[in-house]
């Protein structure tokens, strides 16, 4: 006869911490998310007010939860050996730089806790349960308010002197076809300065939503996104690349970018998933819109056996 406690269900935690919204969840180490809540993000003190109350209130509701996974907003210090570790570091955003956001939850919540990068959240979620299973290396990459990579290599999450950033990466830019400065506030026309949501509002003067799909402002994006694409298969060797965020909600900037990473690597790479079966690699999130809210839950089961 089976203990009781071998088939209790665990319960996770976890936060996908955005710089527009808090997502918080309760879910189980299958995947499943049993309730959820989404809020703006505002300031630090208020914004983990909510997430304090929503996980106490979710105890109280379904017991006791074994941890809580982290996926949040950066620059961040994920490294638990460095003085800072838990902080968000340098981020433009107001009152969130230097903050010790893992810190200020421990002494809420007295739980193992797992912290991270959005991004690295939402790969590691793809890794579980979307279309990163069975993958060794591959990276998830969001196009939204920022643009931000996680990579899974050799079946881990990258990290090292601090964790990746290829949003920053600089690109090739002709000023004369494209004089826009871009609006990164620290490189000015990097990746996420040249091709992020905000940056296709302030080049256009419309949100990217409303441009109509035979815009110019397409194919300026496809060639952007699929310079960056060129240069991480050149130099990570992704199995796949999985693209979420706002901007890629638009379907037709998919073939634009399928369509410039083979003109660019102009058949270097000698790979049938690029020369012939580009469609199935590169690719929305098996798990949509929850892949970064799934990740966190995925971080807090990592935590548990990290504990």
């Amino acid at each position: 006869m089976e203990n009781a406690s071998e088939t209790k269900t665990v319960l996770l935690g976890g936060i996908e911490a955005g710089g527009t919204k808090f997502v918080c969840a309760v879910g189980t180490t299958q995947g499943i998310i049993l309730q959820k809540t989404t809020f703006p993000t505002t300031s630090p003190a208020d914004t983990l007010t909510q997430v304090v109350e929503f996980f106490t209130c979710r105890v109280n509701e379904h017991g006791s939860i074994a941890g809580l996974g982290i996926a949040s907003f950066g620059p961040l210090d994920p490294s638990p050996s460095s003085p800072t570790y838990g902080y968000i570091t340098t981020t433009p955003k107001p009152g969130w730089a230097n903050f010790n956001f893992l810190g200020t939850l421990k002494k809420a919540l007295d739980l193992p806790m797992y912290f991270d990068t959005d991004v690295n959240g939402a790969a590691f979620g793809e890794f579980r349960w979307g279309v990163g299973q069975d993958l060794d290396t591959f990276i998830y990459i969001t196009i939204g308010t920022g643009i931000g990579a996680g990579a899974i290599a050799n079946r881990s999450l990258i990290h090292g002197l601090v964790h990746p950033d290829m949003g920053h990466i600089r690109i090739p830019h002709d000023w004369q076809a494209d004089p826009f400065p871009g609006t990164c506030p620290y490189h000015g026309d990097c990746l996420e300065g040249l091709a992020s949501g905000p940056a296709m509002e302030k080049r256009w003067g419309r949100r990217a939503e409303y441009l109509p799909d035979d815009h110019p402002a397409w194919d300026l994006e496809g060639q952007y996104l699929a310079l960056a694409f060129t240069n991480f298969i050149c130099t990570i060797s992704p199995q796949r690349i999985i693209l979420g965020g706002g901007v890629m909600q638009q379907a037709q900037l998919f073939p634009i970018v399928r369509r410039k990473v083979q003109e660019y690597l102009n058949g270097y790479v000698r790979s049938s998933a690029i020369l012939d079966e580009i469609d199935t690699y590169i690719v929305s999130p098996g798990l949509g819109s929850q892949s970064g809210v799934l990740g966190a839950i995925a971080l807090a089961d990592f935590a548990l056996h990290d504990a």
